[in-house]
């Protein structure tokens, strides 16, 4: 049967992480306590960001902002997870994965402006402290917020349309765990180029711009911090600052090599591993690392527990 006679295709079945049942259910138990402490960290941030006037702060609000996007970003993907680790058949319907590639987009998107947003946020506080609170007035923040979130729908919306603009007939099997546009485009049954240029040039603005300025803003932070004249201080900045760069390698490294690569023809084992780090566990280690270490955060969590 020629291929323009092969009927669309109405739903898609996962390989997903591996084929083996022992393997499986080991996932299901290692992806259900990312899940759950994911869930229970970045709701406690943004319960306490809210309750807690000490915390009515620019960087708090943008950590708000954050963490209810990593709340969206995993559970997008990880539910979902969890309930094919368990089942024979791993299927989702078209309109399911549309869905899950428009929403995962949007918050995924939103986050990785949001991160640089935060850079800047801490590079005004740590660089420019007399001028931080007339820089970041809460119209600002929210101006920057919102455009965060604007820019974070603006790519979503571009990336989704040219991957399901594409026809998708006969093969229908996903070998990914989750519906995203680099494991998509390997079933289409017209030419990818034009649509994976379009990811590319998505991926320049909402990516690689992104990461530049959280660079930028970290390597003057840096630059400032060894001019201070207490140690303490300068090692408390350094180890702030290189606990945040763990968490913008993990989360933009592994972005980038996901979708920054038009000429991948397959997806391997390799590039599922890799879609875990920015998918499940940088939503795990952000409210860890921004927050949950933090003395305000611990403060503020004992005034409301006393409440």
């Amino acid at each position: 049967m020629g291929e323009e006679n092969q009927t669309y295709v109405t739903e898609f079945v996962f390989l997903g992480l591996s084929q083996d049942p022992q393997t499986q259910v080991l996932l299901f138990f290692l992806f259900l306590t990312i899940y759950l402490l994911t869930v229970l960290g970045n709701l406690l941030i943004v319960v306490l960001t809210h309750m807690d006037s000490t915390l009515h702060t620019p960087m708090y609000f943008f950590l708000r902002n954050l963490s209810f996007a990593d709340l969206c970003f995993s559970t997008t993907t990880v539910p979902q997870a969890l309930v094919h680790f368990l089942a024979r058949r791993k299927t989702i319907s078209f309109a399911g994965c549309s869905t899950q590639i428009l929403v995962l987009l949007l918050v995924g998107c939103t986050e990785c402006a949001l991160l640089a947003v935060m850079s800047y946020d801490r590079y005004v506080a740590v660089c420019k402290p007399l001028h931080y609170s007339a820089t970041m007035t809460h119209w600002v923040c929210v101006r920057l917020a919102t455009g965060a979130w604007a820019s974070g729908a603006f790519v979503s919306l571009v990336d989704t349309t040219f991957t399901l603009r594409l026809p998708y007939r006969g093969n229908d099997v996903i070998n990914h765990f989750f519906c995203e546009p680099p494991a998509l485009l390997k079933l289409a049954s017209a030419d990818t180029y034009g649509t994976e240029m379009a990811i590319f040039a998505m991926g320049v603005v909402i990516l690689l711009a992104p990461v530049s300025l959280i660079l930028v803003s970290y390597w003057r932070i840096v630059s400032t911090v060894i001019q201070m004249q207490s140690g303490e201080g300068r090692h408390r900045a350094f180890s702030t600052c290189g606990s945040h760069l763990i968490v913008v390698v993990l989360f933009y490294g592994s972005a980038i090599f996901a979708y920054m690569r038009p000429n991948a023809k397959v997806m391997n084992e390799r590039d599922k591993v890799i879609s875990v780090f920015y998918s499940a566990v940088t939503p795990l280690l952000n409210p860890i690392i921004y927050s949950l270490r933090n003395k305000d955060v611990k403060g503020a969590l004992r005034r409301v527990a006393a409440r």
